[in-house]
């Protein structure tokens, strides 16, 4: 099969990339940059693939549908929706892992990303491709934010079986430097970052409305969360810890069989036995590990969450979602186990 790539030189496209060269699946990659640009090698923008003969053609949506089986989309928020609409026009398959077709509701993209949003009737046609919480898929998938995935696959078992407080859930999120992309800001300097925690987007992450969207889709009473982002000096990862207040007293072990019937089918959602996970954990596999506990003094459920935010968070579940579309084995082409130490 060959597959075509938009946007090979952000971290996420760079980790798709690496992941569909090693899909035994996949039999060539098609790379594509700006329209306006001209062909380049690969290994002139990315000196790690100095041995590739990959080249970087301009983007050509009717060379795209007419050579490849499915498009990768790993541009930025607001280019996706300008490069896109031919492709659903034509119900061509598309992995998008930009922000631009997650949110059903063209108004609250304007405000949550500040740029003009897709035509209603080409965001109608997308799925939200949270791959660990199966649905049916359209032929074009929004994949999901990372820390959308973290924070979902952490409530999921909670709010689907109603186990908490609608009111109640506060977020708190922690991701590494990677995230934030390659485009250098002050806040992403060495000396910035380094020895040091910071809040960011505090109200104001563009992962809220998704978050929002699909806990209303389970179950529509709940009205709000509160979420918080810090910047932690690592280069990959994010951990979400979770904490809510439970409708009934329950029992750690009540907590953790509610996420063991929800994922026990799902190879890459690890429930811990016992404990809580660290970031380590995940680094350089699709996994997301989670770790639950009841304090019966506070009547709170905690839960920690944890991925690689470049694999399950992007690239990952890109792949997992590719998996899926074509009725590949879910784990095909994938990592299962972390880079250690």
């Amino acid at each position: 099969m060959q597959v075509a790539l938009v946007g090979v030189t952000g971290y996420s496209g760079m980790v798709l990339y690496q992941l569909l060269k090693q899909h035994p699946q996949v039999d060539g990659i098609h790379l594509y940059g700006h329209a306006d640009a001209p062909a380049v090698p690969l290994k002139t923008v990315a000196t790690m693939y100095q041995k590739e003969t990959a080249v970087i053609r301009p983007f050509d949506a009717a060379a795209i549908m007419h050579d490849n089986a499915m498009v990768f989309f790993a541009t930025s928020a607001g280019i996706t929706c300008q490069l896109a609409l031919p492709f659903i026009a034509a119900h061509f398959p598309v992995i998008d892992l930009s922000g631009d077709f997650r949110l059903r509701d063209p108004q609250q993209y304007q405000h949550w990303y500040q740029r003009t949003p897709a035509p209603v009737t080409a965001l109608a046609q997308a799925s939200y491709g949270l791959a660990d919480m199966p649905s049916p898929l359209t032929t074009y998938i929004a994949n999901p934010g990372c820390y959308a995935t973290a924070t979902l696959l952490g409530l999921a078992p909670l709010v689907q079986q109603q186990l908490i407080e609608p009111t109640s859930i506060v977020v708190d999120a922690k991701s590494g430097l990677s995230g934030a992309g390659k485009r250098a800001t002050t806040a992403s300097h060495y000396v910035t970052v380094n020895d040091n925690v910071s809040l960011y987007k505090l109200n104001q992450h563009q992962h809220i409305p998704e978050m929002m969207q699909q806990l209303q889709q389970w179950w529509p009473t709940i009205p709000a969360i509160e979420f918080t982002t810090t910047l932690i000096p690592v280069t990959r990862g994010i951990m979400a810890t979770i904490y809510a207040k439970a409708k009934q007293p329950l029992t750690t072990a009540q907590v953790r069989d509610a996420f063991m019937t929800t994922y026990h089918e799902q190879p890459f959602v690890q429930v811990l036995p016992t404990g809580m996970p660290t970031i380590k954990d995940v680094i350089g596999s699709n996994n997301c590990a989670l770790g639950v506990n009841y304090n019966p003094v506070t009547n709170t459920v905690v839960v920690v969450s944890v991925i690689d935010n470049l694999m399950k968070g992007a690239a990952g579940q890109a792949i997992q979602n590719f998996n899926r579309y074509f009725d590949f084995a879910v784990t095909t082409g994938l990592p299962t186990l972390p880079v250690f130490p």
